[in-house]
């Protein structure tokens, strides 16, 4: 393998954030949402037909899926503080477009951040589906083995997108104040039985996240708070506006849709034949970007859509560069890249297939 070092590549000069492309990005994506829901009102209360109604619908349910992949994505840049010039100001626009897709934007770049700090090393973070060992997964009974194939199968995208971005998060709030509740009862009873009336108003209650990547501290606990009463504050307001049923299942559909396509754009850029899958030991984090993240060769349209995260070796090599400036750097360091995956569409169902890690041959393999 050609041995290629970091100070290799050609990096800094692509790391200059530029607010003037970033607010053109936000405005080109959030304006034309505003703009394709007005249609979508406009369509439901014009007095069409059910079939002339639904063949309009359709392209825009289209367009909005792929407008909230493209408002998710600049929502990952802004995790990276790598949209704006400002950390604030990466932050507090990364918040909004959270809202967008009702996510909690700083739990979740927290997370992925330890992605990035720990790709290509498989003993530590297994993937974006949380790959098993191929130990672990012959100790399985033959039908948890079958769920275990079947929960990755592509066509678990679909429920899996809903999961993701409509119910987690809402879920994660619902358990985290329900455990606290459960904490500061049982404390208080036992204080009561023990007659410590004194400690009453002391409450030692922990945070006991349901998820690793929501409500780990004080500051995600308020986001994911806000977070859910803004949202469910939005969906009321869009219910009223366009009517609960269609409402809930438009906008269920798209959020649906559009967090397939990220959920599945992840998973083919670590999840395929001969990707860096070594143990601690033996991990180069410099290889993990380069061999464990693969880039895409997709249309030009669905790369806008997806912020050019399809140069994925460079943005692991740096996530500190912003998305507009991406493909210039992958260009300027393709001599660089001769042993990184290239896939194209047709590749990323092959993908679905590598879902076992052999941690002794260090490499993940398909299941049979």
């Amino acid at each position: 393998m050609q041995e290629v070092k970091r100070s290799d590549f050609v990096i800094k000069p692509f790391l200059k954030r530029n607010n003037f492309k970033a607010f053109y990005q936000i405005i080109t994506t959030i304006i034309p949402v505003i703009s394709i829901w007005l249609i979508v009102y406009q369509i439901t209360i014009h007095p069409f037909t059910l079939l002339i109604k639904s063949c309009l619908l359709i392209p825009l349910i289209f367009l909005l899926t792929l407008f909230s992949s493209r408002t998710f994505s600049l929502m990952h840049d802004c995790g990276h503080n790598s949209l704006f010039t400002k950390r604030k100001l990466n932050r507090f626009v990364g918040f909004l477009l959270g809202l967008v897709n009702g996510i909690p934007q700083k739990s979740w770049s927290i997370d992925h951040a330890f992605h990035h700090r720990n790709n290509g090393n498989w003993e530590i973070y297994k993937g974006p589906v949380d790959v098993l060992s191929l130990e672990d997964y012959n100790s399985l009974s033959k039908r948890e083995q079958i769920f275990y194939k079947v929960s990755r199968n592509w066509i678990m995208l679909f429920p899996g997108g809903f999961f993701y971005l409509v119910l987690k998060p809402r879920l994660g709030l619902i358990i985290i104040i329900f455990n606290i509740t459960k904490d500061i009862l049982e404390e208080t009873f036992f204080k009561i039985k023990n007659k410590k009336f004194s400690e009453l108003l002391s409450i030692n209650s922990r945070i006991k996240p349901p998820f690793t990547d929501y409500g780990d501290n004080f500051s995600e606990l308020s986001e994911l708070i806000i977070n859910n009463i803004v949202v469910i504050i939005g969906w009321i307001f869009m219910c009223k506006w366009f009517g609960l049923v269609f409402f809930l299942s438009f906008y269920s559909l798209v959020l649906t849709l559009s967090a397939a396509i990220l959920i599945c754009v992840f998973f083919v850029q670590h999840n395929y034949k001969n990707a860096y899958a070594k143990n601690t030991q033996n991990w180069d984090i410099v290889d993990g970007a380069i061999l464990g993240s693969s880039n895409l060769n997709i249309p030009n349209w669905l790369n806008w859509f997806l912020a050019d995260i399809s140069f994925h070796s460079i943005h692991h090599l740096s996530e500190r560069i912003p998305n507009y400036n991406l493909r210039a750097c992958h260009k300027a360091n393709i001599h660089l890249l001769t042993q990184a995956k290239f896939l194209k569409l047709s590749d990323f169902p092959n993908c679905f297939r590598y879902i076992i890690w052999d941690s002794k041959k260090e490499k993940l393999i398909p299941i049979n």
